[in-house]
């Protein structure tokens, strides 16, 4: 009954209080889904000429950039035209921040979103309220792919979780609104695991949403204590590669498919499975997606007008598709994502710490840090390799040590290397933790 009230009366009054239009957004996105890959692709046309348009006539970075590189917006007659226009690197966005926000808008009326996103590079993206509400109806629709309903309970194995953050008012609109119950993979044991378990098992959330490592355990965890009856109608796993060992523990142990979606906080949702779990649609009516023949992604952000990211070079490798999904929905496929991936770490009083969430806390609190990665060579030894920006100094130094102690406790040292580059693995991938002793933990557990 909750969960219809939630969807049919609290969830519309809520947007209509905010002056959010997310929920006309949702509608029309889940009506445009099915149209022909050819009207799509004609939408997407219309919205790249005009972001383009846009971001010369008021973005300083990109007039500079383009007349530079001797192109203009009229020149795109075709999707396939923006090729001849500059790649924006993550480099790019760290240097001209503020040359890359459009002046139509009070930056200090913006949105930042700040992350250390897949390669452990800190980044800062302003982004429009517009822009925040579309992009939430395209993540609402692919949230439903999954087998969850606009307004179901759901359940978040996440690090740096917003609970953290919230006052009073945050808690009472979690309560009777959003719903959402969380294990902080930044703190993670078996006793918190049994506890968000016994949680979940009587809270029952539709959807369970998370790290693929963390989902998979939790699905451990359970198997291991017997816990039986978790039964959501969807879980999504995100932020890391999603091995299939891992899904196939993950569905066994909650009954239930798993579905794989692929983001980051510059643009939000890129793309996700559907109910075929057969490649993962990329979110067309959001961004304009290129694969270079090495495999690498470039994104153009369809809708954020404040910060608009033309071409970005986000550090991924995706292997394409040309199929056409048997769900009917003509939104292009990419077969799968490479080159995400992090190990657990382990502290020495027995908890594990998400890799992902260990770095992104890190890279964003010591200043100066261009890109970063932490190796646990030992239960009480770490080397941090840190590319430096001009900002890096001995605040930093310190920053790191602070950090250290406060997460893995005094006893463990640390070595801070100053590197030009951080090398991506033989395979492309880029590990940004790597833990050489949490795996007789990991597979304790997973027994």
């Amino acid at each position: 009954m909750l969960d219809f009230l939630n969807r049919n009366v609290m969830h519309p009054v809520m947007a209509w209080r905010a002056g959010s239009r997310h929920l006309e957004y949702y509608r029309e996105l889940r009506r445009t889904q099915f149209d022909p890959p050819e009207v799509i692709r004609a939408r997407q046309l219309v919205k790249v000429r005009a972001q383009l348009k846009h971001a010369y006539e008021t973005v300083p970075y990109y007039r500079s950039a383009w007349n530079w590189a001797g192109v203009h917006p009229d020149d795109v007659k075709a999707l396939e035209d923006l090729e001849a226009f500059p790649v924006l690197t993550k480099a790019d966005i760290r240097k001209h921040e503020r040359a890359l926000v459009s002046t139509d808008f009070d930056p200090a009326k913006l949105r930042v979103k700040t992350t250390s996103g897949s390669t452990g590079v800190p980044l800062r993206v302003s982004i429009d309220e517009e822009a925040v509400q579309f992009k939430t109806a395209c993540t609402l629709r692919s949230d439903e792919w999954s087998g969850w309903r606009l307004g179901q309970r759901v359940a978040k194995v996440w690090g740096n979780p917003e609970y953290r953050h919230f006052g009073l008012r945050g808690r009472l609109r979690n309560f009777f609104f959003d719903r959402a119950v969380y294990l902080d993979t930044l703190n993670l044991n078996d006793e918190r695991i049994a506890a968000f378990a016994a949680r979940i098992q009587r809270q029952r959330p539709g959807l369970i949403f998370g790290h693929a490592h963390s989902l998979y355990l939790l699905a451990c965890s359970l198997k291991k204590s017997r816990v039986t009856g978790v039964r959501p109608d969807g879980i999504i796993s995100t932020a890391m590669l999603l091995h299939d060992w891992q899904r196939a523990v993950i569905e066994r142990v909650f009954d239930c498919p798993v579905t794989n979606r692929y983001g980051c906080e510059e643009v939000s949702l890129i793309a996700s499975e559907c109910e075929e779990h057969r490649g993962l649609h990329l979110n067309a009516d959001g961004l304009y997606a290129e694969v270079a023949p090495s495999g690498k992604l470039i994104l153009t952000d369809l809708v954020n007008r404040a910060m608009p990211l033309v071409r970005y070079e986000i550090g991924d490798v995706v292997t394409p598709s040309h199929r056409c999904c048997k769900c009917g929905r003509g939104l292009p496929l990419i077969e799968r994502v490479e080159g995400r991936d992090a190990d657990y770490v382990l502290t020495p009083a027995g908890q594990l710490i998400s890799g992902i969430s260990l770095t992104e806390n890190f890279a964003l609190l010591v200043p100066g840090t261009a890109q970063m990665q932490i190796v646990q060579e030992s239960l009480y030894e770490l080397r941090i390799r840190l590319v430096p920006d001009d900002g890096f100094g001995p605040e930093g130094r310190d920053r790191i040590g602070a950090l250290v102690r406060e997460t893995f406790g005094p006893q463990v040292r640390y070595d801070v290397e100053l590197v030009d580059a951080i090398p991506q693995e033989p395979s492309g991938k880029y590990r940004f933790c790597i833990s050489k002793v949490a795996r007789e933990r990991l597979e304790a557990m997973s027994a």
